[in-house]
């Protein structure tokens, strides 16, 4: 049979609490018991003394045992202020007269026997009164007569010999206790199931929107309401379904401008084409060159999505090795340097001072990363501008920066540049630019080499980009 885990919060509330009741209850039980001997055990210890002294009276008056031996009587009649009432469980005794006592003690079963509580020896420890078979854990006080040791006299423990009001204590002090230990185990079951149902709530909520999360709606929220560890999973929770959202949004908005992004030159294509087919246009150079061109648009959108995907999935082969960054980032600008000359920007370097400084990377992934950063300014910086590109090193570290000149990028969309698809102009066209997946691939790029990339504004009112890479450290 299944238990739902309310009930099984449940019994484990209510074993643990049952568990602890029957412990303390043992417990406290067994110091009744205890704390009753020990206090009946003072009591006989004062009445040991008041026996010893009567029987060193009777001793000094008789000067021997004798009297004792021949009249056992005389013991009870004796020692009655001593011991009056707890002189023998379950012994009903008569006076009669002066020290005339008529004893009957019980066996344990009801059968009538010679004990008593107390024994006598002489001085040689040989019994005179009662039964010597159960001195064993007695104490025994001596009896003097003229400073000499003429005997002694020992008390049975005080459990052997309890009264029918001593025994009707014990009785309802346990009784008591069992009442007590039963009212509290069905205290705790009448609290602990409503306190497992409110502590398996929250669970249960979390529960159902698990469900709804699973089947796609992300837009399901549980509520926190308390600081405790279930309300930390209901806030991480939230925090889940959040994130899912917005990577949902955001492969619906990525499906929507992939679709977007190869739709225009496929249209463009398509319209050349039946232009051609209809005998709109004829077939020339320059239309050769145009349908040329936006093939080429193209096929440049489907590599960088290859690329990015390849990215994506950690499936993009890096073959790092120690290079000089100094000389692949020369490369990539000398490689730039004319199609920048044709638009008159200027390029000015300022790391022509540094040293070699050496990373661990792929020398065609760097190449691609610092190209798509020239890329970006080439297309975005307007004519007759200017390109700054410095690189500074310091102990396991080199930074670089490409600082073009206007136009710059609204400061609440620089977090934004390497996104998928982003371009910071409203216009979808090709011509300006391209399909805003060069700043992705290039963040992608940075982190396998363990690096940062980071967008802020320019000094010259464009746009600045700050690339980090470690560093090899030579060693001494």
């Amino acid at each position: 049979m299944k238990i739902g885990i309310t009930y099984r919060l449940f019994l484990s509330i209510l074993a643990a609490t049952s568990l602890a009741i029957l412990s303390l209850f043992l417990i406290m039980r067994w110091n009744i018991d205890r704390g009753f001997y020990q206090y009946l055990k003072t009591l006989d210890q004062t009445r040991l003394e008041q026996m010893a002294g009567n029987l060193e009276e009777a001793y000094a008056e008789h000067g021997n045992w004798d009297f004792l031996r021949n009249n056992p009587r005389f013991v009870i009649g004796s020692l009655l202020n001593a011991r009056s009432e707890d002189a023998a469980a379950g012994t009903s005794s008569k006076i009669e007269g002066g020290n005339e006592i008529s004893p009957q003690p019980q066996g344990p079963r009801g059968g009538r026997r010679s004990r008593w509580p107390f024994i006598v020896l002489d001085a040689e420890r040989k019994p005179v009164f009662g039964n010597t078979e159960e001195t064993e854990g007695m104490d025994f006080r001596p009896v003097f007569h003229k400073e000499k040791t003429v005997g002694y006299v020992g008390l049975l423990p005080p459990k052997q010999f309890l009264n029918p009001h001593q025994l009707q204590f014990l009785r309802q002090q346990k009784s008591a206790l069992i009442l007590a230990a039963g009212g509290m185990v069905l205290a705790v079951m009448i609290f602990s199931l409503p306190l497992a149902k409110r502590l398996v709530r929250p669970i249960k909520a979390m529960t159902a929107a698990t469900g709804d999360l699973a089947s796609g709606k992300y837009t399901v929220r549980v509520p926190v309401g308390s600081l405790d560890e279930l309300g930390l999973l209901a806030r991480d929770f939230n925090t889940m379904a959040l994130t899912l959202e917005k990577n949902e949004q955001a492969r619906r908005q990525w499906v929507a401008d992939i679709s977007h992004e190869l739709r225009t030159p496929v249209a463009v294509l398509r319209g050349e084409l039946e232009a051609l087919l209809d005998g709109i246009r004829t077939i020339t150079p320059e239309t050769i060159q145009s349908l040329h061109a936006e093939a080429m648009r193209l096929n440049r959108l489907v590599d960088d999505l290859y690329q990015l995907s390849l990215t994506d999935i950690g499936a993009l082969t890096y073959r790092k090795e120690n290079l000089d960054l100094i000389t692949v980032l020369g490369d990539s600008i000398e490689s730039y340097r004319t199609e920048f000359g044709r638009k008159g920007i200027r390029i000015t370097k300022n790391f022509s001072g540094e040293r070699e400084i050496l990373a661990f990377a792929d020398r065609e992934r760097l190449n691609q990363l610092f190209t798509n950063v020239l890329e970006n300014s080439l297309r975005y910086t307007d004519r007759g501008g200017e390109l700054i590109i410095g690189l500074t090193s310091t102990e396991g570290q080199v930074a670089i920066e490409f600082q073009d000149s206007t136009p710059g990028v609204p400061d609440g969309e620089l977090d934004r540049l390497f996104d998928r698809l982003y371009r910071v102009e409203g216009s979808r066209n090709r011509t300006s630019g391209g399909a805003g997946l060069g700043m992705a691939i290039c963040k992608n790029i940075v982190e396998a080499h363990e690096g940062t990339i980071s967008a802020h504004p320019s000094p010259l009112g464009g746009l600045l980009i700050r690339i980090t890479l470690p560093t090899v450290v030579r060693s001494t």
